[in-house]
């Protein structure tokens, strides 16, 4: 828990001064990385969005930006971005026990640990509750034994948000528990998933007689529905969001790469950006950079084109509406509101974001577009951008699920009929049919 005992500013120039003065008592590029990320987690300015009480600041999203702009003044580091911070925390500090709250958020701010999510499986990606990964009992652990697929980040993480059946007995949405699950033991094989971006950015899970403390259960026995429903309301409000809410440089996460947090900040930062502006320049982002845009556009001759133009208009358009869209889900969680409408319509529009940025791109870019190397436009990132358009369609829950809650929420319309819905799960085949009678 934070213990600056410090008043939580309520207006803008409050929250600039309070960062301001955290800046200039404590960072210096001098120290290492890990000292700085110490401080900062332990400060409540790393995700000052989140309650005090949780190494946050308990503020609105509204002056959370106003602090992340403190800080990219400043060009200092915050903790990770990645799936730890995204959905891992949230998910722990709405569900988990005090002990681990204070056991793993605070580890995640600091990057001493990485996280990947083990939802997906063959059989159950939309439907999600048809998982048939096992974690049955043994004493004080669980022995697990599945598969699980489309894992991102599952190569470097040290711990992985794991959903697994714990009761075959009941239906499939009432036999689900959460965990807090160690990814390096005996029994769990990573094997990475080749994109056509010729990326490996996701990975397939499998366990073998694997283990997992009982007492790494996040939220109750068999509330494990529950719990996933934050952990994928939070994924859809951060993916739809974009980049959303945060620090533009962020530290590595991991046990993996703890030599990296001994480097000093100064040495960080000098490396660190210099990765951030290749990885964007690759096309590495699921909104799309407008600023990449207009830059290609004016390299290239093609600001004065009026289609070029029009394309660049919509395309900040739908940016636009989208990062208030996704302000107003993040207000909403803040309030104990269901966010899952705002959350998917943000969601839904950054499938839409992603077209229009490729479509953008190539408009601009022309035939060149499709050269995938370092000579091709963006240093190949039109073209990577271009094959990577159509995942945000996918993952995060598809399109077509994201319509669905929107309709049945919003709209009032009725739901798809599940017939199946209170049938136990060991009478079900794959989870959504019945057993063939014996």
């Amino acid at each position: 828990m934070t213990g600056t005992g410090e008043s939580a500013p309520t207006t803008g120039e409050a929250v600039r001064s309070q960062v301001r003065a955290f800046l200039d008592e404590n960072f210096d590029c001098d120290i290492s990385l890990r000292t700085w990320l110490e401080r900062l987690a332990d400060s409540g300015w790393a995700s000052p969005q989140w309650p005090a009480r949780w190494f946050g600041k308990g503020l609105p999203a509204d002056l959370a930006a106003v602090a992340f702009d403190e800080f990219r003044k400043a060009k200092a580091p915050g903790p990770p971005a990645g799936l730890g911070r995204m959905l891992a925390a949230p998910t722990i500090i709405a569900h988990g026990t005090d002990e681990k709250k204070q056991r793993f958020v605070r580890r995640i701010l600091t990057g001493a640990d990485a996280w990947c999510q083990l939802f997906s499986e063959p059989g159950a990606g939309s439907d999600l509750a048809s998982l048939q990964t096992r974690a049955e009992p043994d004493g004080d652990e669980c022995v697990v034994n599945g598969q699980k697929v489309w894992t991102s980040g599952a190569h470097g993480a040290d711990l992985g948000m794991l959903l697994a059946r714990t009761d075959v007995g009941v239906p499939k949405h009432c036999g689900l528990t959460c965990f807090a699950f160690e990814m390096d033991q005996p029994g769990v094989e990573v094997r990475p998933l080749k994109q056509m971006t010729g990326d490996a950015q996701f990975a397939e899970v499998f366990f073998t007689g694997a283990r997992v403390p009982a007492a790494n259960v996040i939220g109750d026995l068999n509330g494990g529905w529950r719990v996933a429903m934050t952990t994928l309301m939070n994924e859809r409000a951060g993916l739809g969001a974009g980049s959303g809410l945060g620090f533009p440089i962020s530290a590595p996460a991991g046990r993996r790469i703890q030599q990296q947090l001994e480097q000093p900040v100064g040495e960080f930062l000098a490396s660190g950006m210099s990765t951030t502006i290749a990885a964007a320049s690759a096309g590495a982002m699921v909104g799309g950079n407008m600023q990449l845009l207009l830059l290609l556009a004016k390299a290239r001759g093609r600001d004065g084109d009026g289609n070029v133009r029009q394309q660049i208009a919509r395309l900040y358009t739908l940016s636009q509406l989208n990062r208030w869209n996704g302000l107003r889900a993040r207000e909403a969680a803040k309030a104990g509101q269901r966010a899952g409408p705002a959350a998917s319509a943000g969601k839904l529009m950054a499938s839409h974001i992603a077209r229009q940025w490729r479509e953008t791109a190539m408009t601009i870019a022309g035939g060149d577009g499709m050269l995938a190397g370092p000579d091709g436009p963006l240093s190949g990132g039109v073209a990577r951008q271009s094959l990577f358009a159509p995942a945000p369609s996918i993952y995060g829950g598809s399109d077509q699920v994201q319509r669905n809650i929107i309709g049945e929420r919003v709209l009032g319309l009725p739901k798809d009929p599940d017939i199946f819905r209170d049938v136990p799960f060991r009478d079900l085949r794959a989870g959504t049919q019945p057993k063939p009678a014996s």
